[in-house]
């Protein structure tokens, strides 16, 4: 195949799938990227806030890094149920969207804001009490515990805010509004900036809270969030809105249609979660230096995946309108595009991570160590970036058809199962070190990618029904 037959979208199937006119590569790329810029962008400016963040943090030495890291993955796992009713809002609305069925899918919005809200409070006050507990188990050293504890139990404060607006914003991406969701996002994440500069190292007149401070800047965050979250919905100009007015009962149907899309998102979204764990919890062993170069590392990857995570919404608002109105062959062709795009930017970001991976991490420490040990670690990343960005894609395609059963055996399989066995075995086993723990990572992403690619190319997932 030559190369421009592998980014032309008329090649992308075959003449026996086409169920109507195929519009010009150039629209269709188009399309792709006027829909997936603002969730790409959203992402990796969030990201980037997110590593600025670390880099504040970082002033207060390995143990600040560590013990804010250390809180991640227990933030996730509490938050694991709300990002997968979102999977199921997002492929919803965009279905129901797509058979200009707009009624539903307010309905559906009303209805999943109602049982966010009330997960998100019991959520909130688990991960309040059992702070100490959960942080302890996740191996934080003594030197991390007191502010890990500090800083997970201020930023669960700004759970329900934070909860409330990702669940909005989902159904504004399923309806194919990423404009809103990015200025959501984006916004709440420079308050966040700001006020960790004014509060971490207590500037023009604030107080030195350090790791608090950039606890307390996460919440003022959300709060800004759910704020533009809901002006947005609340004076939509578009099919999707929020209204007082309609009715507000709980609906069983509509409920029990999130729930069904969302049970395997939720499996996937604790086998992530679990998986992540284990992972964390086996670099936690390998020493603070060693924690700290790893989630140094994992900031950087983070940008490479807002990337992949940004296109991939953009794919499955495109996957599940499509198919809403019977165009599976559009479907197709929409999720390949914006594979195809990731591809584009992913071989950038190789030559950067090669180039300037010690650079980079350098600009989150002086410490030597960290820098030589992330240097070796960067060269890892600049082979897992293009693997990432197409699997998190494909994914992404998959989900917005509502195939989020497959998606979920797929997590267990490589997240939950595989990674961190090859994980012990290369870290402690071959005494590798976090070295051994990248590899792993490598691994992982390069098998989901595979079992993801044979799926999305099988053709099964068309036919999925919501």
């Amino acid at each position: 195949m030559q190369l421009v037959d592998y980014f032309s979208c008329q090649k992308m199937i075959k003449d026996s799938q086409k169920l109507g006119t195929i519009p010009p590569s150039k629209q269709i790329y188009q399309n792709t990227i006027n829909l997936a810029w603002p969730s790409a962008l959203e992402r990796m400016l969030v990201s980037l806030v997110s590593a600025i963040d670390t880099m504040m943090v970082g002033v207060l030495g390995a143990s600040a890094i560590a013990a804010v890291g250390i809180t991640q993955q227990p933030t996730f796992i509490l938050l694991a149920i709300i990002f997968s009713l979102n999977v199921g809002v997002t492929a919803i609305v965009a279905r129901r969207c797509g058979e200009e069925d707009f009624v539903s899918a307010n309905k559906t919005l009303r209805q999943s804001i109602i049982v966010v809200g009330l997960l998100s409070i019991i959520l909130a006050a688990i991960g309040f009490i059992f702070a100490k507990p959960i942080l302890t188990w996740m191996g934080a050293a003594p030197d991390v515990l007191g502010d890990a504890i500090l800083y997970f139990r201020t930023i669960v404060i700004g759970m329900v805010f934070n909860a409330l607006s990702l669940n909005i914003n989902a159904a504004q991406r399923g309806a194919g509004n990423t404009k809103i969701a990015m200025t959501t996002n984006v916004t709440a994440n420079l308050v966040n900036l700001v006020f960790n500069f004014l509060l971490i190292g207590g500037h023009f007149g604030f107080p030195k809270l350090g790791v608090l401070g950039a606890g307390i800047s996460t919440v003022l965050g959300n709060i800004v969030a759910f704020i533009i979250a809901t002006y947005g919905i609340l004076h939509s100009k578009t099919e999707l809105q929020l209204n007082f007015k309609d009715s507000w009962k709980l609906d069983k149907v509509t409920i029990k249609g999130i729930f069904k899309i969302s049970n395997s998102a939720m499996v996937e979204q604790l086998c992530m979660r679990i998986g992540f764990l284990a992972y964390t919890k086996m670099i936690t062993n390998l020493g603070t230096v060693a924690f700290a170069t790893h989630q140094i590392c994992m900031n950087i990857l983070n940008m490479t995946f807002s990337v992949g995570d940004g296109m991939g919404m953009a794919a499955s608002s495109l996957v599940g309108r499509n198919l809403g109105a019977k165009r599976a062959d559009l479907s197709i062709i929409y999720g390949k595009t914006a594979q195809r795009i990731g591809v584009i930017f992913s071989s950038l970001l190789v030559i950067i991570y090669i180039l300037f991976g010690k650079p980079l991490v350098g600009l989150f420490t002086d410490d030597n160590m960290i820098i030589t040990l992330g240097g070796q670690i960067m060269l890892i990343v600049a082979i897992v970036s293009p693997l990432q960005i197409s699997q998190v894609i494909i994914s992404g395609s998959l989900r917005g058809a509502g195939d989020t059963k497959f998606v979920a055996r797929t997590s267990f399989i490589s997240i939950l199962m595989i990674r961190p066995v090859i994980t012990f075995i290369l870290c402690y086993g071959f005494g590798l070190g976090l070295i051994g723990a990248w590899v792993a990572l490598l691994l992982d992403q390069t098998l989901r990618l595979l079992l993801n690619i044979i799926r999305f190319s099988s053709g099964k997932w068309i036919h999925v029904k919501i």
